[in-house]
């Protein structure tokens, strides 16, 4: 007789730098146990961005694990299984969130199924749109090829093209599939132990195919239950554009192959895969190189025809130029041009034209100090730059313009419009939430109040009327307040209001966090307080080019400056280290007591305290804030002049 479990469910979770998302899963697994027996394992491989920390502080009645390295995604959740006392072993990704009655309603299925050994359920994007990974197929060589090629796409419910998917089932009909999501993988405890833990041999990718089959060969059945629903924001669908996701992915269907087909059909299937890694990859890197390439070589193509055009008026005033300066000077001064551009943030979306008059004039400045410097012989005229600036500028105005009409998006010229907000919960949390909005986001026409049960003096309307009132107030983004809203009815109406029109976000309970997702190539957004301004493409060029020149200089002259530092050799690593990105000139000061979220950047050698005449440990979380709030490249450089002497930190 088999020894009874503690537990009904064990809920594994490995967490990787994702602590805003993985907060919100575990205050819906939290809600999800209440009328379930059973015990949540926090799996951390390593994150360095307060996950930890944050578990301990608002969960600590859940079992944590903190890696001190990444183990990856197999052998972190073999950790939970190992130390699970349940029935039920569910593997569930931290950027998901599961409706209150998920868990009951699971084990209700698996317990009337006794041959069920594994089960997924209906995932939604964060746009509240099905994700069809929620059910799968074996991938066999006929089923990659089927994919690999396109077919899978053309033919999405098809029973012999659309396997991957198994586009063929009903996303809401209960079904027997092949294959589970690790995303929300829940099996019987007693499978596991028939066919074995996760396969270490998969990092990540693939251990969910491994296991699923495994679990088939084992004997039983794996379901695809759409019963109940869960939000996974994260989706495949998110990861297909990154070539490392290509590699690791398509490699770990090498190892699947390997282990479970015949040794034919293994070489068949690693043939087509490893067309498919370099195919799909170079589609990745073409299109990358396309997006992000195009415009700047198609301006920079028509710059270097402008000024053949514009030279030949010159020929016709009997005023020719030296081919070898018209090789090598012309190509030279269009790149300065576009280069000032780019970095003055003029191809950066929306488009805005201040900026490219900003770049375009830098870029004159730029060249004529250069064509100052020039020998006589190489000083053609200045009028000849002075008039390209010009045609320049009308180019670029001329062609915006144009692309505004014609594309429009991502070229659209017009100032973004304001957004219309919903704040759906109580009063209290309503407030809270409203004034976290107004820090993170500059673009708000209007905020609205949507209570939940009964109609209050501040509210438009109550929850049950949330369709109406989206439509009639042409609201832009819906927020739910999960204090006062379930699960059930946040993913309810993620599903029934129209996703195209209307983004969706959650705000957490005692959280300055508010998490969605704007669209669906975007796996999940969130608003933290408007500390942003460092993490801006700009700003992000700018500190870059500042930590190059700074290092440089130091470097170049660092003849004079190594009398003035007292760690020599740790003068010169710092700065060899800020030279090839791996730290940056100035950065945050580390503060364990943190309670603030900063945006993500590289280890500083000085910090904002630095270019304080005294000590005072008491505001460096303020001036931390401060520096990533309000940065401006100034900031780096009045920093440096008064602390130079501690860059051999």
């Amino acid at each position: 007789m088999t020894q009874p479990f503690k537990y009904k469910i064990a809920v594994i979770i490995v967490n990787y730098n994702v602590e805003f998302f993985l907060e919100q899963c575990l205050n819906s697994v939290q809600k999800a146990l209440e009328n379930v027996s059973g015990q949540v394992f926090v799996i951390d491989n390593n994150s360095i961005d307060g996950s930890v920390e944050m578990v301990e502080r608002k969960f600590p009645q859940f079992n944590l694990i903190a890696n001190k390295d990444n183990k990856g995604f197999s052998k972190a959740n073999n950790q939970g299984i190992l130390l699970a006392d349940a029935e039920y072993i569910l593997l569930l990704n931290p950027d998901t969130v599961v409706e209150e009655d998920t868990f009951s309603k699971v084990i209700e299925y698996m317990d009337a199924h006794p041959k069920t050994g594994g089960l997924g359920v209906r995932m939604l994007d964060g746009k509240g749109q099905f994700l069809p990974e929620s059910k799968r197929g074996l991938p066999s060589p006929a089923v990659a090829f089927y994919k690999i090629f396109g077919l899978s796409k053309l033919f999405p419910k098809s029973k012999k093209f659309g396997q991957y998917h198994a586009g063929h089932l009903s996303e809401f009909e209960t079904n027997e599939i092949d294959i589970l999501s690790g995303a929300f993988m829940l099996m019987r405890k007693e499978a596991i132990d028939k066919v074995g833990l996760l396969d270490e041999a998969f990092f990540m990718y693939g251990e969910d195919i491994d296991l699923s089959y495994r679990i088939q060969k084992g004997g039983y059945n794996n379901v695809y239950f759409p019963e109940t629903r869960i939000i996974h924001y994260k989706g495949e669908s998110t990861k297909k554009s990154s070539v490392n996701y290509v590699f690791v992915f398509y490699k770990a269907m090498i190892i699947f192959a390997k282990k479970h087909f015949s040794q034919k059909n293994a070489k068949l299937f690693s043939f087509f895969i490893h067309l498919a890694i370099y195919f799909r990859a170079f589609l990745a890197i073409s299109a990358r190189f396309i997006k992000q390439s195009f415009l700047p070589i198609v301006d920079f193509c028509v710059i270097l025809f402008g000024f053949n055009i514009l030279s030949n008026q010159w020929k016709v005033e009997q005023i020719s130029f030296p081919e070898t300066i018209t090789h090598i000077a012309f190509p030279a001064y269009a790149l300065i041009w576009i280069l000032s551009i780019l970095f003055h943030g003029g191809y950066d979306a929306p488009l805005k034209i201040k900026k490219i008059i900003k770049g375009n004039l830098i870029g004159t400045l730029i060249i004529l100090v250069v064509y100052a410097l020039l020998p006589k012989a190489w000083q053609f005229s200045r009028l000849f730059i002075l008039i390209a600036a010009v045609g320049i500028f009308l180019y670029y105005t001329i062609s915006r313009i144009a692309l505004h009409f014609i594309i429009g998006k991502k070229f659209n010229l017009t100032r973004r419009k304001n957004k219309k907000f919903a704040i759906v919960g109580g009063l209290e949390e309503f407030n809270r939430v409203k004034e976290i909005l107004k820090q993170t986001n500059d673009e708000i026409d209007e905020i609205l109040y949507v209570s939940i049960n009964d109609k209050e003096n501040e509210s438009i309307g109550t929850l049950n009327q949330l369709d109406q009132i989206t439509f009639i107030h042409q609201i832009n983004e819906i927020i739910f307040c999960a204090k006062d809203t379930s699960a059930q009815s946040i993913i309810f109406w993620m599903t029934k209001i129209n996703a195209e029109k209307t983004d969706f976000k959650i705000a957490q309970p005692d959280s300055l966090s508010l998490i969605g997702s704007n669209s669906i190539e975007t796996a999940g957004d969130l608003y933290v307080l408007n500390i942003n301004s460092i993490t801006k493409e700009e700003n992000i060029r700018t500190k870059r080019t500042f930590d190059v020149l700074v290092s440089l200089f130091f470097l170049i002259s660092s003849p004079i400056f190594l009398f003035a530092v007292k760690n020599r050799k740790k003068f010169i690593q710092n700065l060899l280290n800020v030279l090839i990105g791996k730290k940056s000139i100035v950065g945050y000061q580390e503060q364990n007591t943190t309670t603030i979220d900063l945006p993500r950047i590289k280890p500083g050698i000085l910090h904002p305290a630095d270019e304080l005449t005294f000590n005072d440990d008491s505001i460096t979380d303020k001036l931390n804030l401060i520096y990533a709030r309000d940065y401006k490249v100034v900031k780096d450089f009045t920093i440096v002049s008064k602390a130079f002497k501690k860059l051999d930190r």
